[in-house]
């Protein structure tokens, strides 16, 4: 039976590609599309690993061909993800994980509306803002210019949260990673009748409580933070208080 599309939106320094990882360690039957970028190797990464690397000139001669089922430009980077991951994960019958920014996710959604969307959402901006610091220590580079740009980009990047399925605030990596399994099993149930050999019934009300309408408490201090709920002076004023913390 063919695989379930899994699509993965976060803001930058969330999380994301720790709990994509967790995930395959535990729950077989789950590929991961190696997305195509423009932007150079980081840090330690390296090609056909975390991304494939690529010139914009090659990139825009893979769009032209129609190779893409999504890309987009993402601070003057293009990023896409080829048409190629799905076939072979649905050839092998396989599920797909796509980590893609919320402009890709749009594009994917409406090509694919059978797709289970989920977004990652940090706690607060004073905890996305040492993520993205320690990242970038790793890296060897701090631009706190970056830094701040990325934490405007992922209050606007959060305000989609509406146009998910699931959502879950990683705050507790092991919870959060037990809160992703639950998702990718119950859809597994319910598309595809397979058994959830472990704790079925406890499986399927943790993905039930992960369901965007079921999440609108645990999401409300969330948004807050990050000036979502409330006017844009709090945004400000919380973004002070986390300058002020570090």
């Amino acid at each position: 039976m063919a695989g379930i599309l899994f699509i993965i939106s976060a803001p930058s320094g969330s999380g994301k590609s720790t709990l994509v990882s967790e995930l395959r360690k535990q729950v077989s039957g789950v590929d991961f599309a190696i997305s195509w970028t423009t932007r150079p190797p980081r840090g330690s990464e390296e090609e056909g690993r975390e991304y494939h690397f690529t010139t914009r000139e090659e990139f825009e001669r893979m769009i032209a061909a129609g190779l893409f089922l999504e890309h987009a430009e993402v601070f003057g980077n293009l990023y896409g993800t080829a048409r190629s991951s799905l076939d072979d994960a649905r050839a092998a019958g396989h599920d797909l994980i796509l980590d893609i920014d919320v402009q890709g996710a749009a594009e994917v959604r409406a090509k694919l509306p059978e797709s289970v969307s989920i977004f990652v959402l940090p706690p607060n901006p004073k905890v996305l803002r040492t993520r993205l610091r320690n990242r970038s220590r790793a890296e060897g580079v701090i631009n706190e210019a970056e830094l701040y740009r990325r934490l405007g980009e992922a209050s606007r990047e959060i305000e989609n949260y509406r146009e998910y399925g699931y959502i879950l605030v990683n705050d507790i990596l092991d919870r959060t990673v037990a809160q992703l399994e639950a998702i990718v099993l119950a859809e597994r149930f319910y598309r595809n009748g397979e058994v959830i050999a472990y704790r079925s019934r406890r499986v399927l009300e943790v993905a039930a409580a992960c369901l965007q309408s079921n999440s609108q408490e645990r999401l409300k201090p969330v948004l807050e933070a990050f000036g979502i709920l409330g006017d844009s002076r709090q945004r400000e004023l919380n973004f002070e208080e986390n300058s002020d913390d570090d």
